[in-house]
């Protein structure tokens, strides 16, 4: 009895609750954006990999020594139709905005940090906390990073699998492709780094609990 209740409650909340304001998407976005620049930026200092197509980006620049930022805006033009045709066009122009953004903010924050020494356990840490922090601030208002994280927000609203755990499996198969460019202990941190990333989005975001849209 009552679960029942607290399931009707429940969407009683999701019916009832205010979408964002463009404030909030502004302030909300503009954080997740930043959150994850920061976190990309103990990634590359370490030197380690990331997943989804961030991750494709990072292994391309490293590969090429092209300018991740660039990199990264490029990669992620071919999803642009995905995301318009199976998330729509409001999806689609945030997504937009948020990957020129975080291309245009690595410009200005990598150059501004620098580290004397940095643990390659507290910096991976770090990264995953941060990134994941800044993509659950995305997501919630309701954009991504493109690619991998637009797809994995797709199968999510349409299976009910969680949008980390798809994450995590599209990550592995670039980990899987690093291989063979890179030493493992450089892929076993970036393994431990997808994992705090992902797992943050997979316990935290989950619209029966989440009603701020």
């Amino acid at each position: 009895m009552t679960n029942k209740k607290l399931s009707v409650d429940n969407k009683d909340l999701h019916k009832n609750s205010e979408k964002h304001s463009l404030l909030d998407d502004v302030q909300g976005l503009t954080f997740g954006v930043f959150a994850c620049s920061l976190g990309m930026v103990f990634l590359t200092h370490l030197g380690f990999l990331t997943g989804q197509t961030a991750g494709l980006a990072l292994l391309i620049s490293y590969l090429t020594d092209y300018d991740f930022g660039t990199v990264f805006f490029l990669v992620n033009i071919p999803f642009y139709w995905f995301t318009y045709h199976r998330m729509g066009m409001r999806f689609t122009i945030k997504s937009v905005i948020c990957v020129v953004g975080m291309s245009a903010m690595m410009k200005f924050v990598s150059p501004a940090i620098s580290f004397e020494h940095l643990d390659p356990l507290v910096g991976i840490l770090a990264f995953g906390a941060m990134v994941g922090a800044g993509l659950l601030a995305i997501i919630r208002h309701e954009g991504s990073l493109g690619g991998v994280g637009a797809m994995a927000v797709t199968i999510q609203e349409f299976t009910g699998f969680r949008a980390g755990y798809v994450q995590q499996l599209l990550d592995l198969a670039i980990f899987a492709t690093a291989l063979f460019f890179f030493p493992w202990p450089i892929i076993a941190w970036s393994v431990l780094g997808s994992i705090v990333l992902n797992s943050i989005i997979a316990i935290n975001h989950r619209r029966d609990r989440y009603i701020g849209r």
